[in-house]
């Protein structure tokens, strides 16, 4: 089996991440009992997951001037992923304020800095797209530039997974270009008014989409008439902040070495679950032989 190439186009932050037993409600101070600075955002998170579920993968993304930019490199690129083609931009980079309760639910404040600069992709990322087999992009940089990997990565026979998080309006050329959309019950009622009642609604939009629902498992629905619902692999939960993006990423990975796209969304959930038991987001992102251990066949 050939190493499977994914391009991700999408966010790069540092990750600011507290945990305390509760989140603070508004005006509140909470004293915390942990703290991590870890390399974060949806697009550097998915990539470096890419690399670990097996795959070999080029980031297109925007990082600041300032050391935080400095600290994203270095750590994006020990983790195996190809960050040659990574922009720096004059200013900050993006960083994402996380907190974390002891149920491992999340509170989170993103400030785009440098990725809000990730805008007129070159031809040397634009060839990067076309000659991957899966393009993975995410909504947390300018849409068209978004719009813009999926149009070229569809003309060049490259598949297109979309993470629409978070939800904004989508341009019809994007949508046009998407082969499989992943999006939570949040983003599904943004996007079509209807949730897990109705995964189908989300076919209007794209000819695949796969709706999660974090402990009731996922949907995959297709034009085809497939409805197959994903049950979620029980384990205990310390942080659930970038199971998304281990899910994502490990679809990407499973479809793109040939598994059937429901069989790849049954290896995703195990990627998710793996993900939740440690605490962090890039650290905690699974690697193969752990999302294998958790994989549960059809």
């Amino acid at each position: 089996m050939s190493q499977t190439r994914v391009v991700v186009v999408g966010s790069a932050n540092m990750d600011l991440v507290a945990m305390a037993p509760s989140l603070p409600r508004p005006g509140e101070t909470t004293l915390g009992t942990d703290f991590v600075m870890v390399p974060g955002g949806k697009g550097a998170n998915q990539a470096i997951a890419a690399v670990r579920a097996g795959a070999s993968c080029v980031f297109l993304g925007a990082i600041g001037s300032d050391a935080f930019g400095v600290t994203l490199k270095a750590r994006i690129t020990a983790a195996g992923v190809d960050t040659s083609l990574l922009r720096v931009v004059y200013g900050a980079s993006g960083v994402a304020l996380v907190m974390v309760n002891a149920q491992g639910e999340n509170a989170i404040m993103v400030t785009p800095g440098a990725n809000d600069a990730l805008v007129g992709l070159t031809d040397d990322e634009l060839a990067a797209v076309r000659a991957a087999d899966v393009l993975v992009a995410q909504l947390e940089i300018p849409v068209q530039t978004v719009a813009a990997a999926a149009v070229a990565a569809r003309a060049a026979g490259t598949r297109v997974i979309l993470n629409a998080a978070p939800a904004r309006d989508l341009p019809p050329e994007l949508l046009a270009a998407v082969d499989l959309l992943v999006v939570n019950e949040g983003e599904a009622q943004a996007f079509t008014g209807r949730g897990r009642e109705e995964p189908r609604a989300l076919l209007d939009l794209v000819p695949r989409a796969v709706l999660t629902l974090g402990d009731a498992g996922a949907w995959y629905v297709d034009r085809d008439g497939t409805e197959a619902h994903v049950p979620a692999v029980p384990v205990d939960v310390v942080d659930s902040t970038a199971a998304g993006d281990a899910f994502t990423a490990a679809l990407a990975v499973g479809w793109g070495e040939g598994r059937d796209v429901v069989d790849a969304v049954r290896w995703a959930s195990a990627a998710g679950a793996a993900c939740v038991r440690k605490l962090g987001a890039s650290v905690a992102l699974p690697r193969r032989a752990e999302i294998d251990e958790l994989y549960v066949p059809g």
